[in-house]
């Protein structure tokens, strides 16, 4: 049996953000989903993570669950056997970007979550597509299932991250770093940064996909995925 499987997911996702690697994955894997919630630090979520997850596993993050696992192999490198990052960021939080989240967060304390995840971060996931509406509505049912306590949170850990760039330049483990070719949240340079900086990496760019080719491009990621884990 291969080792166990660590999914993180991105920002306001739970589970169904890899449903599609679930069903392909756990046929003869080990799957485990760890949710991000709970801690307003990264390093207080990575903490909830190795008190949970198994001995060793091979980890895969998306978005903000790969800037989570970025700090996970910071912080316990002999835990982890790979790594997968997908559609993330290496780098601290630029400042005008942190000062964006106040009036997200004021919005949501205010009972606007919905409002919040329709009009400013929905409409920078996805590329066009025939899913495009099935997937967005997915996203809306995660967030409000998740609730404003947990973005709060996230935002909060989000702002403060650590720059993870010397991290990766001392991965010495098969990894991963997939993106998709529309993702304008964490777009391809950022992707080719961390390639550059991890030793014998793959790089992989999707077609069709933005932000989230777990679901936008599931087939094509399971097979990259597939790759990987062998």
């Amino acid at each position: 049996m291969r080792e166990p499987l660590v999914f993180l997911p991105g920002m306001m996702c739970d589970a169904r953000l890899f449903q599609p690697q679930i069903a392909e994955f756990s046929r003869d894997t080990p799957v485990m989903v760890m949710p991000l919630a709970g801690e307003n630090t990264i390093r207080g979520l990575v903490k909830n993570i190795l008190d949970t997850a198994p001995p060793r596993f091979a980890l895969a993050g998306l978005s903000m669950g790969g800037i989570v696992a970025m700090e996970v192999i910071r912080l316990a490198p002999d835990r982890v056997t790979r790594l997968a990052l997908m559609d993330t960021n290496p780098r601290a939080e630029l400042p005008e970007v942190a000062s964006n989240r106040e009036p997200q967060k004021q919005a949501v304390r205010n009972g606007d979550l919905r409002t919040v995840m329709a009009e400013e971060m929905k409409p920078n996931y996805l590329v066009d597509g025939p899913h495009k509406p099935a997937i967005l509505k997915l996203c809306m049912d995660m967030a409000e299932d998740l609730g404003p306590d947990v973005f709060i949170s996230q935002s909060e850990a989000l702002a403060h991250r650590p720059d993870q760039q010397d991290t990766l330049k001392a991965v010495t483990v098969p990894t991963l770093i997939l993106c998709g070719r529309g993702d304008i949240l964490c777009p391809i340079d950022r992707h080719e940064l961390m390639h550059a900086l991890i030793p014998h990496s793959q790089l992989v760019i999707v077609d069709g996909a933005g932000h989230l080719s777990t679901l936008e491009q599931p087939q094509l990621t399971n097979k990259v995925l597939r790759r990987w884990m062998v």
